[in-house]
């Protein structure tokens, strides 16, 4: 399958899903039918990245900047908006600006109170290599229970039930983000700064406490001391850095709760 700009479907609110880094809208088809029963749901891929909007300059906001157009096109003037890692932090700059009903953040990137995360995009830089070279035999690697195993262990504990060919295409598509490299240069370089007093709708943040990109609770320390304390805090016990993908049933249920009340 190619890669695609977007995802819509489904009637209701509408709802925003936003993935991380290198991923694709992809990631969020385990949790599509749960939630397109309740939801118009727009899941964007996110400028830079493999059959997202292309990108001239990286900035602070450029990636939020693209999401708010595509709710532009989309008629959204506001929407509930869930997010994963770097999507979870666009998420809230999202909310900062006034443009979301609620958000669901799944492991936000961000949130370091340390230097911590210059170590994770030093590994990252070296892992998209190590992706290049391994993504032209995606199928073969995905095609046993090991491969599977190894193409998911940042992100899930849980893996057996994802489909050989959405683990296909999302190395496939880590490999292909055309600005991969410039933006964690940009992002290694530049503090994280999120405008949280800002945000004023509700706010549920859930992170998994086997995270192996975003441990908990240290990435976590700027969200749960200083920027939202005061939010919906959710911890899942055995689980991954992409709860959408790792325990997709929960997750859901843990969306359509938090945009219900």
């Amino acid at each position: 399958m190619p890669f695609t700009p977007a995802h819509r479907g489904g009637s209701g609110p509408p709802l925003v899903l936003l993935h991380g880094f290198v991923d694709t809208w992809r990631t969020w088809e385990l949790v599509l039918p749960a939630l397109e029963r309740r939801h118009d749901v727009l899941a964007p891929t996110l400028a830079g990245h493999a059959g997202g909007p292309a990108i001239d300059e990286i900035t602070d906001t450029i990636l939020a900047d693209h999401v708010e157009r595509a709710m532009d096109e989309a008629g959204f003037a506001t929407a509930h908006i869930a997010g994963n890692s770097l999507g979870g932090f666009v998420a809230l700059q999202l909310a900062a600006r006034g443009r979301a009903r609620s958000v669901v953040a799944l492991a936000p990137a961000g949130g370091w109170a340390d230097d911590a995360y210059k170590d994770l995009l030093a590994f990252q830089k070296e892992l998209i290599g190590q992706i290049r070279a391994a993504a032209p035999y995606a199928v073969t690697l995905t095609s046993t229970p090991e491969g599977r195993r190894q193409a998911t262990r940042l992100l899930t504990v849980s893996y057996e039930h994802i489909p050989a060919e959405l683990l296909a295409h999302q190395l496939r598509a880590a490999a292909a983000a055309p600005r991969a490299l410039q933006l964690i240069e940009h992002g290694a370089s530049h503090p994280w700064q999120l405008d949280a007093e800002h945000i004023a709708c509700p706010v549920r943040v859930v992170w998994g406490t086997e995270d192996a990109l975003l441990p908990w609770p240290s990435a976590a320390a700027r969200y749960a001391d200083d920027w939202l304390p005061h939010a919906d805090w959710v911890i899942l016990d055995g689980v991954g850095h992409a709860p959408q993908l790792d325990v997709p049933l929960e997750t859901a249920q843990l969306i359509l709760g938090h945009t219900s009340e």
